[in-house]
Order: C-alpha cells, then structure tokens, then sequence
C-alpha cells in the first residue's frame, strides 16, 4: 500500500488550498484517514480525521476554516484549507489505518506535502 500527497504549496495569508492523499495498492478496507501536520522544529500533530462512517475531528486550532472529506470510491482523503495563517505552515502529512485481507490491520503514511503561507 501507498499513500500519494498533493496540493501543498506557497499561499498568501487568508488564502486557500486543497490537499488530497489517495491510496494505491491491496486492500480490504480503509478505516480512519488523517492530516497530521509537522512545524519546523515542532512534533508532529493531528489536525484533522474522518472515519468510516464520515465522522470527523478537527484541531482547536483549525476549526471553523478547514473541511476534511473522504472519496471512498477512489480511496481519497481531502482537506479543504481556508483563512490561512502563517502558524498553518508545515508539512502536512496523510495517515491512512488500512486492514488487509489477512484481517490485521496498520497505519501507513504519506510522504508529506509542505504547505506555507506568507504573511
């Protein structure tokens, strides 16, 4: 299985941007997505998730200005990126908990999309 991020870049303060991470591979079935994001010199924190059943979760700090969303049919996670702030830039990151035919089940991460935001 792999996980494949896109849709970072450089933005203006109070901009937007759309993230996507889409998994490729053999798999029975994909339950939680998530965005962790990771600030320079800082650990690694869960922004967003949704699960399954389409419920979702967001960080303090991004509520009310960014939208996760899943598309199951093409095993794809979204984040909908609004009123950005210099303190959103980071390396967004993807994490998918994906089971296996085999019936266990594991994290897999995507290789990160950087995301900066000028002031």
């Amino acid at each position: 299985v792999q996980l494949q991020a896109s849709g970072g870049g450089l933005v203006q303060g109070g901009g937007s941007l759309r993230l996507s991470c889409a998994a490729s591979g053999n798999m029975a079935a994909i339950h939680a997505m998530r965005w962790y994001r990771q600030a320079p010199g800082k650990q690694r924190t869960l922004v967003a998730s949704i699960n399954s059943g389409g419920t979702t979760n967001y960080a303090d700090s991004v509520k009310g200005r960014f939208t996760i969303s899943r598309d199951n049919a093409k095993n794809t996670v979204y984040l909908q990126m609004a009123s950005l702030k210099p303190e959103d830039t980071a390396v967004y990151y993807c994490n998918f908990y994906i089971s296996n035919w085999f019936g266990t089940s594991r994290d897999f991460w995507g290789q990160g999309t950087l995301v900066t935001v000028s002031s």
